[in-house]
């Protein structure tokens, strides 16, 4: 009778420099061409509900033009930059060792990466995403000022008023909500483009699972995996209400994320809880055609530079 095989040692995944350093590189590439557009048009459908995709196109646009002060990038410098180059190494830190202890627990591969996305989601809400949203929320709905003929704050007058009036509370107002928002979309997101991915395979044929899919059928099931996790959209509609500067005396005096749901939903129903959800879809789409179409040049480009060989998988 043969002996057991013995099993397998586990063993934690490295996080390299490279791999840090390509998923900074391609998330601020994201949001530097369209990403910051969308997350501003999406931003700005969800602050004003009133607002169809024209309304807050035409509002957008009333603030100064394509390159005036109030534009498509507001809020992309320093905010969106800090967010898009410090997030990526946030996730893959603590996705990894997630997915590790998730492992020694007896979790499945599926159930591991689940479990690892889903706390790296969390991680990154609370380190760096909370303030960040917030300030950006803040710069794209504070032009009460300059719709009034005054000039309105700049960036680090704004955060420094912030910090000075409500403290560290204040600049991550809303973080909760980027929590929830943070790790329903990485749960979803994970089993719907598997889902998607195994819909492609029986479609194509392909249904060996060392046989890799083409970077269009890896975009197709990664996009429907991104476009259809917007489905917890009212999170991020109350992330945004929140965050907001905008004036409205029938507001919560303080918010949180229960009260804040109900006062929207009372004020405008099912449909401005979902107010924004076709930018988000378009950016869900970005990000996805970004970190799968570019992945082959930006892993070429890395390795050059940093002479390791990259092993995530962006």
């Amino acid at each position: 009778m043969s002996a057991a095989a013995p099993a397998q040692k586990l063993e934690k995944k490295p996080v390299k420099f490279s791999n840090l350093l390509l998923g900074a590189g391609m998330n601020m590439f994201e949001v530097t061409t369209l990403g910051q557009p969308l997350e501003v048009m999406k931003t700005t459908m969800a602050a004003n509900r009133q607002d169809g995709m024209a309304g807050a196109i035409a509002r957008i646009w009333s603030r100064g033009g394509f390159f005036g002060s109030y534009t498509v990038y507001q809020g992309l410098i320093p905010w969106a930059w800090i967010e898009a180059s410090t997030k990526g190494a946030v996730l893959l830190f603590v996705a990894s060792e997630g997915e590790y202890y998730a492992k020694t627990f007896g979790a499945g591969n599926f159930s591991a990466g689940l479990i690892g996305g889903m706390t790296g989601g969390l991680a990154q809400a609370y380190a760096t995403m909370g303030f960040c949203t917030c300030m950006k929320t803040v710069e794209m709905t504070k032009h009460k000022a300059a719709e009034a003929g005054k000039k309105p704050p700049g960036t680090i007058e704004s955060f420094m008023a912030i910090y000075r009036a409500e403290g560290i509370r204040g600049i991550n107002k809303g973080v909760n909500a980027v929590a929830v928002r943070q790790v329903t979309n990485w749960g979803s997101r994970f089993g719907l483009s598997r889902i998607a991915e195994n819909g492609i395979r029986s479609v194509t044929g392909k249904t060996d699972p060392k046989e890799k899919l083409t970077a269009p059928e890896r975009i197709l099931a990664s996009a429907l995996g991104g476009g259809l996790s917007a489905w917890n959209q009212p999170i991020e509609v109350v992330r945004v209400e929140m965050q907001s500067k905008k004036d409205d005396p029938n507001r919560p005096k303080k918010m949180t994320v229960g009260n804040t749901f109900g006062y929207i939903y009372k004020n405008g129903g099912i449909r401005a809880l979902y107010r924004g959800v076709a930018p988000r879809i378009g950016l869900s789409v970005w990000q996805t055609v970004c970190m799968v179409a570019l992945a082959d040049i930006a892993k070429e480009a890395v390795e050059k530079v940093t002479g390791e060989t990259v092993t995530a998988k962006h």
